[in-house]
């Protein structure tokens, strides 16, 4: 699942993906939750020549009229993720995983950790924000469609992040579902952007799972939604330390 993402690209960093590179205009966005259904950037078109373009957070189908039954469609629906194993089983997911394939840009993500503390009547649920060592920006797999509001003419982009089975790192924190986004490489970055893939090849990338070793963190407090600074570690004396990997 990744539903809470995070980036911040200071002045003067850049996107290089097969010797292209484009500079990012600077963002601050130390956490957006992708249910405020608002933009954020990703990455269209071959890695020779690829666009960072702002897209709407929630894949929205070719066939829905409005915005209004955008959000009457979301009290049974959740499109902000599209489930790997499940991709091209989907009449939504299929064509864009055929066609629009995206990179979403992140410099990390928040998951939650269930733990049931010595005397708790429940589990608890602590918060973590997830990163990559040493890797201020990394790609996260994304299918897009484009969407026309029929009652405004309004047209805008719109996306899914593509989630996979949890990593060894990864399980320890989201215990319950076990899931994560699909985090790519720069080799498999450039692939997933590559015109005309093989079904068999989206497969293997969107299921693909990041070394466990890459991964990188920390508890964070539990009201860091409303939290100045989201990203401030927060320790849990009752919490074990995460198994070394």
């Amino acid at each position: 699942m990744c539903y809470f993402n995070s980036l911040v690209a200071p002045k003067g960093a850049t996107v290089s993906l097969a010797g292209s590179n484009k500079t990012l205009d600077p963002v601050n966005k130390p956490l957006q939750s992708g249910f405020s259904y608002s933009n954020w950037p990703i990455i269209k078109g071959s890695a020779q020549n690829f666009t960072i373009e702002n897209a709407h957070w929630e894949l929205i189908a070719p066939w829905v009229k409005t915005s209004q039954e955008v959000q009457a469609g979301r009290e049974k629906f959740n499109t902000l993720n599209a489930t790997a194993e499940r991709l091209l089983e989907s009449k939504l997911f299929k064509p864009a995983a055929l066609n629009n394939r995206c990179l979403v840009l992140s410099s990390g993500f928040y998951e939650w950790r269930h733990y049931k503390p010595a005397g708790a009547k429940k589990e608890i649920a602590y918060p973590y924000f997830i990163s990559l060592k040493e890797q201020p920006l990394f790609y996260m797999a994304g299918i897009y469609q484009p969407w026309t509001d029929k009652e405004t003419g309004e047209t805008m982009d719109t996306f899914s992040i593509v989630t996979t089975k949890a990593n060894a790192f990864m399980e320890q924190i989201h215990n319950k579902k076990k899931r994560m986004p699909t985090i790519l490489n720069a080799t498999q970055a450039v692939e997933w952007l590559a015109p005309n893939l093989s079904e068999n090849k989206i497969m293997e990338l969107a299921t693909s799972s990041i070394d466990a070793n890459q991964l990188s963190a920390y508890t964070i407090h539990k009201n860091f939604r409303t939290d100045t600074n989201p990203l401030q570690s927060f320790e849990y004396e009752e919490l074990p330390q995460l198994n070394s990997i």
